[in-house]
């Protein structure tokens, strides 16, 4: 007995069969996909090409949106990259980085925390990046293979928002390394959507690295 699959088969294998019986081919109907009566064949694949095509066309879509924000972010780290280069000092490269993250950015909560540094700029710096971090934060940080994104994963790291930790519901934490790691940058949002396990981190990665160069020029 011949099933459907037999059918299917022998026209994949003689796709000339329709040629020598275009009659079958008006003669051929099908459900209609969106309910109604049944159409022709010809009209159910008008209706195929259709809704193949709004489908390339909703992809297309996103892709330029992914494009466009990703020129976006581009252009927002180069900005950040010239700032950084022409910092003349530590004072002037931690405004710098955090004036961009929070303004160009929108990251309103930034911080930073370094734990590697001459005892001369400890002296000139009595500032809360280079406050004192446990061996536990330090060995987190230098076991991240990529930054976190989440709810804050460090009590201690989430107390480096001062006030506004109570209100800080996700978090991007980024080592700052060179041959090894030697701080760690923390952004933290009210939102808890704006950092969460699933985004992508290659713009953050990046980030850590550019802040991570520029920080150790200065160490």
């Amino acid at each position: 007995m011949i099933n459907a699959d037999d059918v299917a088969r022998y026209l994949i294998e003689n796709p000339e069969f329709f040629e020598g019986n275009s009659e079958l081919l008006s003669q051929i109907s099908l459900s209609n996909p969106h309910g109604g009566s049944a159409i022709a064949l010809s009209d159910r694949q008008v209706l195929a090409l259709r809704e193949r095509t709004r489908a390339l066309e909703a992809k297309l879509a996103d892709l330029v949106q992914f494009g466009e924000e990703n020129d976006a972010i581009g252009e927002k780290m180069h900005r950040l990259s010239l700032a950084l280069l022409t910092a003349r000092d530590l004072p002037a490269l931690l405004s710098v980085l955090y004036y961009n993250l929070r303004e160009d950015f929108a990251v309103p909560h930034v911080a930073l925390r370094v734990w590697r540094g001459n005892d001369a700029v400890h002296r000139a710096l009595t500032v809360p990046e280079f406050r004192t971090v446990s061996g536990e934060l330090v060995q987190y940080a230098s076991e991240l293979a990529q930054p976190y994104c989440g709810p804050s994963a460090s009590t201690e790291a989430a107390g480096w928002y001062g006030e506004a930790a109570a209100h800080v519901r996700s978090v991007a934490l980024m080592p700052l390394k060179d041959e090894v790691c030697f701080g760690m940058l923390a952004l933290g949002s009210e939102d808890v959507l704006r950092f969460y396990p699933e985004m992508g981190t290659l713009h953050l990665r990046r980030l850590g690295e550019l802040a991570g160069a520029s920080l150790a020029r200065f160490l």
